[in-house]
């Protein structure tokens, strides 16, 4: 396979990956001055690069966000397979809720030749391929949320000790106003985001994206009743 044509059939995660890099590195830089702006400004002692971005603000910073995206698609791939949103692309059509049948999902005597191996085998392994995706995307969001509350912990009592104030434990923290306070933000935009991505796109379109229908389609009509 040619780089070009590499590039071509994987534009839309290299495009994504690419953002993903840039907007990380932008974020590391501002935080480096906007970090060592504040410790001048307190009269303290500023820091390196390297010693920011493996600091515990900066993995807070970072984490508190991954951890809230990837509930979002968590939540959201769990979701839609009992749920559905008549008319919109982002839903099976109504009637179709449920984990489909081995038929529908071409796996054990149903699947392909060129099926996925576990997809073929059946059993427990068929399973846990079946629920990947979600098993994945749980995962990620579950060891993000820890990360970001033992970073927080770690920066919370770097604050108290500052002021004179006790140390606090782990379960101390994630039971604190501070750590719902900065949780919740990111989670109520994650669930309005795909909420209104849910309604628009009954009613909206953007002609050549995988994410909407046909122009011409009717609103009731859902993607997939369209073809």
């Amino acid at each position: 396979m040619s780089m070009r044509r590499a590039i071509r059939d994987n534009g839309l995660s290299l495009f994504f990956l690419a953002l993903f890099v840039l907007a990380l590195v932008g974020q590391s830089i501002a935080g480096f001055f906007r970090n060592n702006s504040e410790l001048a400004d307190h009269g303290m002692a500023t820091i390196g690069f390297g010693e920011f971005v493996t600091s515990s603000g900066f993995l807070v910073d970072v984490a508190e966000n991954w951890q809230s995206e990837f509930l979002q698609f968590f939540l959201f791939i769990a979701a839609t397979v009992w749920l559905v949103q008549r008319g919109s692309p982002e839903s099976k059509k109504p009637g179709d809720g449920g984990p489909g049948s081995d038929e529908d999902q071409r796996i054990g005597a149903h699947a392909r030749g060129d099926s996925p191996r576990w997809a073929r085998l059946g059993g427990w392994r068929t399973v846990v391929y079946g629920n990947s995706l979600l098993i994945v995307m749980g995962a990620v969001f579950v060891l993000s949320w820890l990360a970001q509350s033992l970073g927080g912990v770690v920066v919370m009592n770097e604050e108290n000790s500052m002021h004179g104030a006790p140390a606090i434990t782990w379960l101390d923290y994630v039971v604190s106003a501070d750590f719902w306070d900065r949780t919740l933000q990111n989670w109520q935009s994650e669930f309005l985001a795909v909420g209104t991505m849910v309604a628009f796109s009954i009613y909206l379109r953007q002609r050549g994206s995988a994410e909407s229908k046909p122009v011409g389609v009717p609103h009731h009509v859902s993607a997939l009743e369209s073809d």
